[in-house]
């Protein structure tokens, strides 16, 4: 009998203590969550910031270096559906018509917000100092940042809203798409 209380004892004690380790793992797994999300959100700000200065730069930048300046800001894969899409029903090398243009992005991208035979960020053609009206962070993952962004032009009056995704590749952010809605006929 007094073995089996002995016993007893021993096991309680045991119990007890694991109980305590297991406390005290909890705790360093709730402060490291905590960590994780304030880091999540500073990346989203480092997202904002860059594409808001990314913005600014690639409309302050050379026109004719355009092209070139894109590629800078885009993955290889928007680049080359934001270029088709602007190429639309165009008379140039390589052009698609808009039925092709669809039938080739429509499993990557929402062809519907392509922005079809307008350029890349805003509608127009012209602008005098395109500037970031707003930019609201919309939703993220990891990884992945959705801004509700508008641009506008203060000398022509214009605002242009849309919806851009950017992502983090190999340690820079990237715009990874454009959601531009068509320009309203008159």
């Amino acid at each position: 009998m007094k073995r089996t209380i002995i016993a007893s004892l021993f096991l309680v004690i045991a119990c007890k203590e694991e109980k305590k380790e297991i406390n005290n793992v909890t705790e360093p797994q709730q402060i490291e969550e905590k960590v994780v999300l304030n880091n999540e959100s500073n990346e989203a700000e480092d997202a904002k910031r860059w594409l808001e200065k990314s913005i600014i730069d690639y409309f302050k930048a050379d026109i004719g270096n355009g092209e070139k300046n894109m590629q800078k800001i885009t993955t290889k894969d928007y680049f080359d559906y934001k270029t088709d899409a602007m190429n639309v029903d165009m008379d140039v090398d390589g052009s698609l018509t808009e039925k092709e243009f669809q039938d080739k992005w429509k499993s990557k991208f929402d062809t519907r917000k392509a922005g079809v035979g307008v350029g890349f960020l805003i509608t127009a053609q012209d602008w005098n100092k395109i500037e970031v009206g707003s930019c609201e962070l919309k939703s993220s993952s990891k990884d992945e940042y959705v801004f509700s962004i508008v641009l506008r032009d203060d000398g022509f009056k214009a605002k242009y809203p849309s919806v851009i995704k950017v992502i983090k590749e190999n340690g820079s952010f990237l715009i990874a798409d454009v959601l531009q809605d068509r320009p309203k006929e008159n």
